[in-house]
């Protein structure tokens, strides 16, 4: 079961995700402010963050400074929440490392699906190195195939 963390400073917004997203079978851990968020993080690892940009004592963005910093942490999908939809301010919260953005008030049905495409897209990056991995032998002996042919040739 993925695991995914809500820092959300109102008890009510916090409350409803967490029952949407219990219900779309994943577990969830909350917490209410930045720091909290980080705490939790620490204390066990989750699969993805919703994060509320306006929070008491660390916003989404400390929050996501910090995850970006740790190499643990700095491929771990984020999602942004807020209720200030302002031009442009999509734009600067994906420049600023989040992986995906929602405004306030949250549609869940969107908000399952960015979930899913995250969560899918995050399983795929272990599967596209393993594809990798796998091709490295076949191009070493296309590689050596080129270079015995190229000596041939010489001769």
């Amino acid at each position: 079961m993925k695991t995914i963390l809500v820092a959300e400073d109102r008890d009510s917004s916090r409350e409803l995700l967490t029952i949407v997203l219990t219900a779309a079978g994943y577990a969830v851990v909350g917490a209410s402010d930045g720091e909290d968020a980080l705490a939790r993080i620490a204390e066990a690892p989750v699969d993805l963050v919703i994060l509320d940009i306006h929070m008491p004592r660390l916003d989404g963005f400390g929050v996501l400074r910090h995850l970006r910093a740790d190499p643990a942490y700095a491929n771990l999908p984020v999602i942004a929440v807020t209720a200030s939809a302002m031009a442009g301010e999509r734009d600067s919260i994906i420049a600023a490392g989040f992986s995906e953005y929602i405004s306030k008030p949250v549609n869940m049905s969107l908000l399952r699906r960015e979930i899913a495409r995250l969560l899918e897209e995050r399983c795929d990056v272990p599967r596209q190195l393993e594809d990798e991995r796998r091709d490295v032998p076949r191009q070493l002996e296309d590689e050596r195939r080129d270079v015995w042919r190229r000596e041939e040739n010489k001769q």
